[in-house]
């Protein structure tokens, strides 16, 4: 026994000896490596942070039901010097139908011809306002086409999910009932009632577009928008430009009945030039006629 401890002591000292001077010397670790080596860890290199400089879309809101409402964006980024033009669909949900479809047509051209934008301008495009009334119509509020689109009465797809003409619910001579050609509609409870018009109020309020185009049909014409305080400069310049360049006709209000809590009018007594783009029918895109009255914006801003 006592002869195997010598033997391991003696097998011990030698090991020591060896790692003392013949094992090559091991480098110290600094503190800097001890944090580069917790980063790649814990935490993103330079070389693989993603920076996302200018975001493609944002849901800006959620309608009665809970359906997303999303904003695309397009163009310059959102920073001091840019031009910011904001284009609306489908409002009316699935009794202008043809309003959102639009409004894809811009998608699609926007995607296809980033270069159409001058380099100063940021589109952002909201094809469907109420998404609420399309699922009424579509049965659901996702992108389709005019073949998608059955057959039949539209009228309650107009309204949102509470019942609420969304185009009576804005801050603008509002009132609980409104007038729809000859029928009463409802307004709400009190302007921004409605979580689809306080998700454009907060979009307005904190992103503050530079103009605005609205689509609605169905009148085939270009109308100014105003709040009890004219229609200002920019403003009659858009509408010209809009209807000479699509071929509708330009009008400097909406007279044909009386409407209160209007959403372009409201944008107006925010000084955001803003125009009614009515198309002629429910059912035709007239997608050519308003390429025409877009461009004409964009040259307008280049």
């Amino acid at each position: 026994m006592k002869t195997f401890i010598t033997i391991l002591i003696i097998a011990l000292i030698g090991i020591w000896g060896y790692v003392l001077f013949y094992a090559p010397d091991a480098e110290p670790v600094t503190d800097t490596e001890t944090v580069d080596d917790m980063s790649t860890d814990t935490m993103t290199t330079p070389e693989e942070e993603v920076v996302v400089e200018d975001e493609t879309e944002t849901v800006i809101g959620e309608s009665v039901d809970g359906r997303a409402i999303t904003a695309y964006h397009y163009g310059a980024k959102n920073e001091e010097g840019t031009t910011n033009l904001l284009f609306i669909g489908g409002i009316h949900g699935g009794y202008s139908w043809n309003t959102s479809l639009v409004a894809y047509e811009l998608m699609d051209y926007l995607e296809e011809n980033p270069d159409a934008l001058p380099e100063r301008l940021r589109v952002t495009v909201i094809p469907t306002l109420n998404p609420d009334g399309l699922a009424t119509l579509m049965g659901d509020a996702g992108r389709f086409t005019k073949a998608d689109v059955p057959q039949g009465d539209t009228t309650a797809a107009r309204f949102n999910a509470n019942d609420v003409d969304l185009n009576r619910n804005f801050d603008c001579s509002w009132e609980a009932t409104g007038t729809w050609q000859n029928r009463d509609v409802s307004g709400g409870e009190a302007p921004f009632s409605e979580p689809e018009a306080a998700a454009i109020r907060e979009y307005i309020n904190t992103q503050k577009p530079d103009a605005a185009v609205v689509w609605y049909s169905a009148a085939g014409g270009v109308f100014a928008s105003s709040c009890h305080n004219g229609v200002s400069e920019e403003t009659e310049t858009l509408t010209e430009l809009y209807a000479q360049a699509a071929g509708y006709t330009a009008y400097d209000s909406f007279d044909f009945y009386k409407v209160t809590g209007d959403m372009v009018n409201w944008f107006a007594s925010k000084d955001i030039p803003a125009i009614s783009v009515l198309l002629s029918t429910h059912a035709d895109v007239e997608w050519d006629k308003n390429k025409a009255g877009i461009d004409a914006l964009f040259a307008h801003y280049e």
